[in-house]
């Protein structure tokens, strides 16, 4: 089965790769590495998916947040990769920030949201290795943002 076929199977639906809108670039190849920015948590309608967990938002709220976050991330991959997501021959890392109280200790079960999603779509090809990680802000004041490196063939 194809990566374009499991989206489908999972009834989703990639947003559109947007621009960045600051002085980055939004994916960058090195030899067979694909960087992908960090990704920001808005909902399927583009709306910003903002607030502090441990305040404002719970773990279960984070996890959606950082699932819209990888969703984001596979939209910037396919359109790195031409519309062609066979040039995928691994996910090597995920970072994830999590705009979260002082007290708050969960981040790694709300980055699992991207975590999750990467391995639905991808499978084995997905597995990766992670860093999650608790920062007092994010731009916009968003809940969740995840960058990535995936491998090309």
């Amino acid at each position: 089965m194809t990566f374009e076929n499991k989206i489908k199977e999972l009834g989703l639906v990639l947003p559109k790769a947007t621009p960045p809108v600051g002085s980055y670039v939004a994916t960058k190849v090195v030899g067979k590495l694909l960087y992908i920015s960090g990704q920001i948590s808005n909902d399927k309608n583009g709306k910003l998916i903002q607030g502090k967990l441990g305040k404002d938002l719970k773990t279960e709220d984070g996890y959606k947040a950082a699932e819209r976050c990888a969703l984001n991330i596979v939209a910037q991959v396919k359109h790195a990769c031409n519309n062609d997501l066979a040039r995928i021959k691994s996910c090597i890392k995920l970072t994830g920030f999590v705009n979260s109280t002082e007290d708050f200790i969960e981040q790694p079960k709300v980055v699992n949201g991207a975590s999750d999603m990467i391995a639905k779509i991808f499978g084995e090809v997905g597995m990766h290795t992670r860093a999650a990680v608790s920062v007092n802000s994010l731009p916009l004041g968003v809940a969740v943002e995840v960058d990535a490196i995936f491998e090309l063939v």
